[in-house]
This record gives C-alpha cells, structure tokens and sequence, in this order.
C-alpha cells in the first residue's frame, strides 16, 4: 500500500496541514466563548506551530549551519571571578555565615529593644 510520492508534493502536503491548523486554531478561538474552548484552540495552534518548525528546520538547518552553531550554545558556561566579592581572604561561605550571623543579632538586639519589660535597659 505504500504509494510513491515526491518530496515536493510532501512539503506541499505539510505546509497545508500547518496552515489548516493555523486557520482552524484562530477560528476556534475566535468563536469560543468558554475558556475550555479557546483552550483546544491553543492546541490547535501549538500544534501548528510544530508543524511549521518540522518543515522549516531543513531550510534553517541549511541556512544557519546548525551543526556548527548547536555545540557552541551547548558549551557556553558561566564563569564566575573568584575572589572579587569576598573579604580578607575569607572564603565565600565563611563570610555568608558570618553576614547573617551578625545581621540575626542585630534583629535580636533590636526585638530585645522592643519588649515591654526592657525599656529600662535602653538607657543604661
């Protein structure tokens, strides 16, 4: 049962069933009235949406060299520079328990401050 068919015709046959989808999508969107409705109408358009890249990757594989510009965004990496944020030769973790050491007993000197019973001590 398999019928022979050229390429040309294939790509015919995807462009037409990206645009049916397209087309039906909008349409659907367009009338709904429920949210569940517009919801299959996304569906529809996301689907075409894949379709058009499935047919459109050949030409962009082509025409942007994706062999050779994939493995390059794959290899990009974020490299920190170590040591222009931290202190004396303190290391970054040290210093970050330190920080919130001393930012905890700043809130707590502060609660204590607050308290009804330790209103005498403020001035002393």
């Amino acid at each position: 049962m398999d019928i022979p068919i050229s390429s040309r015709d294939f790509h015919c046959l995807q462009l037409a069933c990206v645009a049916l989808g397209l087309v039906a999508g909008s349409i659907i969107i367009g009338v709904s009235v429920s949210k569940a409705a517009a919801a299959v109408g996304g569906i529809f358009l996301g689907a075409a949406g894949l379709g058009l890249l499935i047919f459109a990757y050949p030409f962009l594989k082509a025409r942007f060299n994706l062999e050779r510009i994939l493995p390059t965004i794959g290899d990009l990496r974020i490299h920190p520079n170590p040591g222009s944020d931290q202190g004396e030769g303190r290391s970054g973790t040290n210093g970050n328990k330190e920080g919130a050491r001393s930012s905890l007993s700043t809130v707590t000197r502060k609660l204590e401050k607050l308290k009804p019973g330790s209103r005498g001590t403020e001035e002393g």
